[in-house]
């Protein structure tokens, strides 16, 4: 039978093993998979130049009539609670 000394030293080289393998494995994992993304990425859309033909342009923000169904929605749900 084995000395508890000689099993202590035992488990931890069991206890380095496997950290060591689960280190190595997930390493692996990480650079494949920044590999994979690399590799894959969609490439970046470049933004077209607007086309200035005299016409006016549109404002960019929120429509008012959807503002006010927002707003509208919410109040009657503020109302319900």
């Amino acid at each position: 039978m084995n000395s508890i000394s000689e099993q202590i030293v035992e488990s931890f080289g069991i206890m380095l093993l496997g950290m060591g393998l689960v280190f190595v494995f997930l390493t692996v994992l990480i650079l494949g998979v920044k590999l994979v993304a690399w590799r894959f990425a969609p490439l970046p859309i470049t933004p077209k130049a607007p086309v200035k033909n005299g016409t006016a342009t549109q404002n960019q923000g929120v429509d008012p009539k959807m503002v006010a169904v927002i707003t509208a929605a919410i109040e009657q749900y503020r109302a319900k609670a």
